[in-house]
């Protein structure tokens, strides 16, 4: 699939390179860990499990297959909601991949707020590559400071927003 050709958002799906830089970006843990946000975390970088329960601090460990099904869950489930978000939208398959990656760390419900949405459904999406750079904070602190402990929420946003650009050049 062209990474510049725009396709029906409701046709795409999350691509291998999606789920290699997600496992790239948050790593494998088996046990519990507080996010940079101090959210409690598992596996893949999973807050959720497959029937909704919260991950929390006192959960046991999981196995990197079950880390692997947790996150396939969730991206399913974001993936559905990405879709209904953006009716009559076209993206290329790199847009719908760095998209789909903000889901996933952000949330839906973030997504739908966004300005980053809103450009996409009028079509601008050049603008909405640029809006991904307006989420750089996490507690309050800003992560494009690299003394504040929070560089990789930063780095990953850079990297959205260079795959994005590209992609609309």
């Amino acid at each position: 699939m062209n990474n510049k050709t725009k396709y029906a958002v409701g046709g795409l799906a999350v691509s291998a390179a999606f789920f290699a830089a997600l496992v790239k970006h948050e790593g494998y843990r088996a046990a519990p860990y507080p996010d940079s946000g101090g959210v409690p975390t598992i596996g893949i970088g999973s807050t959720v499990y497959p029937d909704g329960r919260r991950v929390t601090m006192t959960d046991p460990p999981v196995t990197q297959a079950q880390a692997v099904d947790i996150a396939r869950a969730h991206i399913a489930k974001d993936e559905g909601r990405l879709k209904a978000l953006l009716p009559g939208v076209k993206l290329s398959q790199a847009e719908y991949d760095v998209y789909a990656d903000f889901v996933y760390q952000y949330g839906a419900d973030t997504f739908t707020k966004s300005s980053i949405r809103r450009h996409l459904l009028v079509g601008r999406h050049t603008e909405a590559c640029r809006a991904l750079l307006k989420y750089r904070y996490t507690k309050g602190r800003d992560c494009s400071v690299r003394q504040n402990g929070c560089w990789g929420v930063w780095t990953r946003q850079l990297e959205r927003h260079n795959k994005c650009m590209e992609a609309n050049r």
